[in-house]
């Protein structure tokens, strides 16, 4: 019996394009499953391999007042030759510049404390949630994902509210008598750590709470029966089969905090320079394509490598649970 939809099926079959897709493939020999695997991967070509080309291409360009402003590598001269020129000048200008570097350290530093913190905050949650009745489990984990279904930039305006001079820490400080003057909390790096871990904490539990769900509880049991204690049934057992779990949070909080901008802007000051807000600055402010271009290729081998590292400590943590 024929659907409604057979028509419109028959007729996307009759495109060219789409013929040429198919042929394409049986000509290959790749069958159905294999084009659902190559998705991916042109997903990947398309919207990181091409752009990533895109911006290292710019970050060996020189920089013109033009539009756009940066030179084209490859040139022909009057002479009909070809020529190609490169400017590593720019990345060596990152490092000669204090500025720079100075804003990936910093962004290192507080992108590093932000997942240690959700770390000690996020592996209590997520081991109380593990260990709690599976009516509550699906409860717990609406409350954590329930701040997302809120915009990211309404979450962190409500900061400025929370951390302000006038705002509410300050007055129910003031209020209770345990301060006279208002402590300047917003503006601060205090008010960076608290929005990144405040904004990255669901990242940390949710990965820690698939680890510890998956625990065999019988290994504690056996472990209490041979006169273990609980603390140190924690260490030895416990700990160690949710390191790939505490690997994959601590990543999925720092790589992303490490490129923060919003939160550092809105309620970071002077001392809280990362390098999400100096790409920004050198994009936008100062039209220097060519440099920001370099710091964005700087700053992805940074990830890459951190990516890199993850998955070997996360081979590590799976061999050794």
């Amino acid at each position: 019996m024929a659907t409604a939809s057979e028509p419109l099926l028959r007729t996307l079959v009759r495109l060219p394009l789409l013929r040429w897709f198919f042929n394409t493939l049986g000509r290959f020999a790749i069958s159905g499953r294999g084009a659902v695997v190559l998705v991916p991967y042109a997903w990947l070509l398309l919207f990181f391999a091409i752009p990533f080309v895109i911006v290292l291409k710019i970050s060996l360009a020189d920089q013109v007042i033009a539009q756009p402003p940066y030179t084209a590598l490859v040139q022909w001269t009057e002479d009909t030759y070809l020529q190609i020129k490169l400017n590593l000048g720019n990345y060596l200008f990152l490092v000669q510049d204090a500025l720079y570097w100075k804003a990936y350290l910093n962004s290192v530093k507080i992108a590093f404390i932000s997942a240690f913190v959700c770390l000690l905050i996020g592996y209590p949650m997520a081991y109380a949630m593990a260990r709690a009745e599976e009516s509550w489990r699906n409860v717990l984990l609406m409350l954590v994902v329930l701040p997302f279904w809120t915009s990211f930039l309404l979450r962190v305006y409500a900061w400025i509210g929370i951390l302000n001079n006038t705002g509410l820490i300050n007055n129910w400080l003031i209020a209770a008598g345990i301060i006279d003057e208002p402590i300047t909390m917003i503006r601060t790096n205090f008010a960076v750590y608290i929005g990144i871990v405040y904004s990255y904490l669901p990242f940390m539990i949710l990965p820690l709470y698939s680890t510890l769900e998956k625990l065999d509880n019988t290994l504690l049991e056996a472990a209490a029966d041979l006169g273990c204690r609980p603390f140190e049934a924690f260490l030895t057992i416990t700990l160690p089969l949710s390191m790939p779990g505490v690997v994959a949070g601590f990543s999925l909080v720092f790589i992303p905090a490490l490129g923060e901008f919003v939160i550092p802007d809105l309620l970071g000051g002077k001392d809280s320079l990362m390098i999400g807000h100096v790409l920004w600055d050198e994009f936008f402010a100062n039209r220097a394509w060519p440099v920001a271009s370099a710091v964005a290729i700087a700053m992805l081998t940074l990830v890459l490598l951190l990516m890199a590292g993850q998955r070997k400590l996360e081979e590590k943590a799976e061999t050794a649970a």
